[in-house]
């Protein structure tokens, strides 16, 4: 005799012959697999429903035994799971017998082995996912039960198959169930995001409800910074000031949640207004990691690159990029929202800073292969200078400046006041270590040169007879020319 047939003999009559009947069948792993297959559509869902069969699957549910009854387990619950897919009656009656209590203790003995059962902890997320998607009513007998502690307990699950229905069943009840997303961003809701991120971080996630969840909470809402912070190695603060910089002073969970959130702020450019506070939180990730960067090797690949030092200080200035080209007033969810989010950078020195981090670069490669040995250089002063902590990071830098100076006048006109003019036009060229480099030097200087007639002069009085010709641009076809008319000065093509 099977262990299937074992198990079938411990179940109560009034359990096991409802549904054998309603299935044909002798055998109660046959009666699940045709009731599973009657249970894909619409009708045969229906039909199940009015022979008040899910009630019946719960209470098969309850007195399976576990692990030795995991099969038949697994089938009754992809079957609750079938029957709870958008049918009212079904999703009504679960709530009703206790579903909710019923699946929580399958999946609290599912994931209390010293091995966690994966496939079944799974099948019970994906069963209550489909509950959640009934309305309000059945979002908060979820939450109910499983808040917070039994969502804690499943985020420190680390397998890719329990993380992504995980996820969803989290954002549908917030989303769906006005109060909830507080509890979320609440005291007792971050950490078991915080454990959904370290969760996601080793194991990875295919579906995209971990995004939506990390948008609300970090660029709708202003909960990026206490996220960060829960998830530093020690206790440093990400706006803390006069930190020891050290090596392991950021996570690899650090690097993993600056990309993802790049990620989704790249996505959602055109519509999303971030927090002043996640702005400030980024800002200063990033001169952190800058400090913390110095003591590290140079990366020769692009993000990710492997070191987590780099990898956060690579997405936080892809973060800054975005930010400063994402939409203008970019205002603080508190009651002062009177600076806009780039002034706020401005204002606390990205432009001077990013000048300074650029003009400490060596020059980009085009650039160092047309220089002759020894020619108008320094030696002593060459050696100081830094190789590209990884492949694009003077292309990002670039890219920022250029963002910030696109319709700001006090940008400009900062740039132009630090010399940092020449320095810009010597990035338009094609560097091996910064894809699109050269595209992202002429819109800089194209936004420095537009509508600022001080620029403009600037460039003219490079040269007096009417034409800009730095060097290493000039070897590459390249030169900046000023109409002596209009004084208007634009890049061109001389090759």
């Amino acid at each position: 005799m099977g262990d299937a047939s074992l198990v079938e003999l411990s179940i109560p009559q009034d359990v096991l012959q409802p549904l054998l009947s309603a299935s044909n069948s002798s055998y109660l792993e046959e009666t699940l697999e045709n009731l599973i297959e009657a249970s894909r559509t619409d009708v045969g869902r229906s039909g199940l429903a009015s022979k008040n069969i899910l009630p019946i699957v719960l209470q098969l549910s309850q007195n399976l035994p576990y692990p030795s009854g995991r099969r038949l387990l697994l089938s009754s619950l992809k079957l609750l799971r079938n029957l709870c897919a958008g049918e009212v009656a079904n999703q009504d009656a679960f709530v009703e017998q206790n579903g909710v209590g019923v699946v929580s203790n399958i999946l609290s003995s599912a994931g209390l082995l010293s091995d966690p059962d994966y496939g079944t902890i799974r099948m019970g997320l994906q069963v209550l996912a489909n509950v959640s998607l009934a309305g309000e009513e059945h979002q908060r007998a979820i939450w109910r039960k499983f808040f917070p502690d039994e969502f804690v307990a499943l985020a420190r699950v680390r397998s890719q198959e329990t993380c992504d229905p995980l996820c969803m069943v989290i954002y549908a009840c917030c989303d769906g169930c006005p109060g909830l997303d507080a509890d979320l961003c609440g005291e007792f809701g971050l950490p078991f995001v915080e454990e959904i991120v370290r969760t996601a971080c080793v194991a990875g996630f295919r579906e995209d409800w971990l995004k939506l969840i990390l948008s609300r909470i970090c660029l709708e809402e202003p909960h990026f910074p206490p996220l960060f912070s829960k998830l530093c190695l020690f206790g440093a603060s990400p706006n803390g000031e006069d930190i020891e910089f050290r090596n392991d002073l950021f996570s690899s969970e650090h690097a993993f949640l600056l990309k993802i959130v790049s990620e989704i702020l790249n996505e959602r450019l055109n519509d999303i207004t971030v927090p002043n506070e996640f702005t400030s939180c980024v800002f200063g990730i990033f001169k952190r990691s800058v400090g913390v960067t110095n003591s590290v090797l140079q990366c020769k690949s692009g993000l990710p690159t492997g070191s987590t030092a780099i990898d956060v200080l690579g997405y936080s200035l892809i973060i800054l990029r975005d930010i400063c080209a994402g939409k203008r007033s970019l205002g603080s969810s508190k009651e002062d929202d009177s600076m806009d989010a780039v002034d706020m950078l401005l204002s606390s020195g990205l432009v001077e800073m990013l000048l300074c981090l650029l003009g400490e670069l060596e020059p980009p490669t085009t650039i160092r292969k047309g220089l002759k040995q020894g020619e108008n250089q320094d030696s002593s002063s060459s050696y100081s200078l830094k190789p590209c902590p990884y492949r694009g990071f003077r292309r990002d830098i670039v890219a920022v400046i250029g963002n910030c100076a696109f319709g700001r006048k006090q940008v400009q006109d900062e740039i132009r006041q630090k010399n940092g003019i020449l320095l810009l036009l010597q990035q338009c060229v094609t560097d091996e270590d910064n894809p699109f480099l050269r595209e992202w030097g002429i819109w800089t200087v194209r936004n420095l040169l537009e509508g600022s007639t001080e620029n403009q002069h600037a460039v003219a009085e490079l040269e007096l007879q009417g034409s800009v010709e730095v060097p290493e641009l000039t070897g590459l076809g390249l030169r900046v020319e000023v109409d002596p008319k209009t004084r208007r000065a634009k890049l061109v093509n001389i090759s």
